[in-house]
């Protein structure tokens, strides 16, 4: 008979960091970075500022584990962390600059030319995204790219699970206008 097997989760390793196993911070830091790192750049459009809000997230993390309630799902107190996270590099961001950002996705980016309709598809997806306001991007983001559930959302974001389903549509509705101008641009370009 095979011995009964531990289950690995994180529970146990939220346990063990209590328990002052910093070994096991790292273990969830690794389950997790890709994950808060993905949405943090969903929201910033930077690869230096997601990574600087998943560590801060990290870090808050870490100091506030002793207060987490573990009822809930680490998961979405963790993404919660990093979406504020996020949006306060993004507030400090704009302190600093005036959207410099913007300016360089209306100059450019690349149409790749292989023809392969997945890629086009994801190319115009992302360039539309990137158009969005952050908050339609966090929606769709954790809706349709990480199938968080609505009441997962509200959770993350901090808002009612009715709030999550307007902001959605709305999100919805914005992502479409601007794929339709994104698209309808591609073809003025192209002849």
């Amino acid at each position: 008979m095979n011995p009964i097997a531990i289950i690995d989760n994180d529970a146990d390793r939220i346990e063990r960091v209590l328990r002052g196993d910093s070994q096991a911070f790292r273990e969830l830091v690794n389950r997790h970075k890709d994950y808060a790192f993905t949405l943090a750049y969903r929201i910033l459009n930077s690869r230096e500022d997601a990574e600087e809000a998943a560590q801060d997230a990290f870090v808050r993390a870490y100091n506030g584990l002793a207060t987490f309630n573990r009822d809930a799902k680490f998961t979405t107190w963790l993404y919660r962390i990093v979406v504020n996270c996020a949006l306060t590099v993004q507030q400090r961001r704009k302190m600093q600059t005036e959207d410099i950002d913007n300016a360089k996705i209306l100059r450019g980016g690349t149409n790749p030319s292989d023809g392969l309709k997945h890629k086009e598809q994801k190319f115009y997806i992302q360039k539309a995204l990137k158009l969005l306001p952050p908050d339609d991007v966090t929606m769709i983001t954790l809706f349709y790219l990480k199938e968080n559930s609505l009441e997962e959302i509200a959770d993350i974001v901090g808002i009612e699970t009715n709030t999550v389903k307007v902001k959605l549509h709305r999100a919805r509705k914005r992502l479409a206008d601007v794929m339709q101008n994104l698209l309808k641009d591609e073809a003025k370009n192209l002849l």
